[in-house]
């Protein structure tokens, strides 16, 4: 019984593991804003020479950047408190509305739906720009795009159905 339960503790600290790979996450956050300013200091300098065209392709890849480190954002977050421990921070004005409140299932969600998102701008900007696309290239992107959003709604209905699952067998054992 001393033994289970040693083992069981020890099971249950090593979820601390993980804290350093949320660092390294929110290190992370600090290349994808290297990124963003270097592509917006890139669209200023083109101003007086650019095209709508370009200009819309330059915002398309700021949003692109945002989304991912808004996803990243949530990850870090929400796995942190969901995997290793508490943030005791609920209370802070500036806590997102949903923060302390999203579970494995609704992180899987919305890290699907990012992708989607970040997907579509990277197809709206091949769409934008086709001519340096082959046809083979913009197929294959749709395909892809086309597999995420079918994965998020095949994600999204499973757990639907376990939602619904759960909520029966409550009524049932009521």
């Amino acid at each position: 019984m001393a033994a289970e339960r040693l083992l069981e503790r020890g099971l249950f600290a090593s979820r601390w593991l993980m804290a350093p790979m949320y660092v390294g996450l929110a290190l992370a956050l600090v290349v994808l804003l290297g990124s963003f300013v270097q592509e917006f200091w890139y669209l200023v300098r083109q101003l007086p020479d650019i095209t709508q065209n370009e200009a819309i392709l330059g915002i398309l890849t700021l949003i692109d950047l945002s989304l991912a480190a808004n996803l990243l954002t949530i990850v870090i977050l929400s796995g942190y408190e969901n995997f290793v421990s508490r943030l005791e921070i609920t209370d802070h004005k500036d806590a997102p509305e949903w923060f302390g409140s999203v579970d494995f299932a609704d992180l899987k969600l919305k890290l699907v739906a990012s992708i989607v998102a970040i997907s579509g701008i990277h197809l709206l900007k091949v769409f934008m720009d086709v001519k340096k696309t082959t046809p083979e290239e913009v197929k294959t992107m749709i395909i892809i795009h086309l597999v995420f959003v079918i994965s998020g709604v095949l994600l999204a209905f499973m757990d639907w159905i376990a939602a619904k699952s759960k909520e029966s067998k409550r009524k049932y054992d009521a």
